[in-house]
């Protein structure tokens, strides 16, 4: 058997209107301690939130998925987060707020390629 990693993931959820509690998958934080991994793959289904708010700021979400993709990925795109480890920038991400966009809750894994598995949860749990 080949060797697998722990790996953690949380869902990117979006929540037009707080005080409604509805939501839909938006995308997936993915990160792996041993392989210092972290990256966030994102989909953001339009017409299902407009279902849900029809006066809910797409730009402005679309704005803020990029960002985690970009605190993801480190360098520039991180801003203040960009010399911070993998494991520091995912705990930051998945820290819980009061946002249209929310992380859910923390789950666990094994993997031997957490770049494949972050594309496998995005098909089976986003798209």
């Amino acid at each position: 058997m080949s060797e697998r990693d722990v790996f953690e993931y949380a869902l990117l959820r979006i929540v037009p209107r707080i005080e409604r509690g509805e939501c839909i998958n938006a995308g997936v934080l993915v990160y792996c301690r041993a392989q210092s991994f972290v990256r966030a793959r994102t989909h953001l289904d339009e017409t299902r939130l407009l279902a849900l708010d029809p006066d809910v700021d797409l730009a402005g979400v679309r704005a803020a998925l990029r960002a985690v993709e970009g605190v993801c990925a480190g360098g520039e795109a991180a801003g203040q987060a960009a010399h911070d480890d993998a494991g520091r920038r995912f705990r930051w991400l998945v820290a819980p707020r009061s946002t249209v966009v929310q992380p859910g809750p923390v789950h666990t894994g094994l993997t031997g390629d957490p770049a494949a598995e972050t594309e496998r949860l995005l098909d089976l749990l986003v798209r």
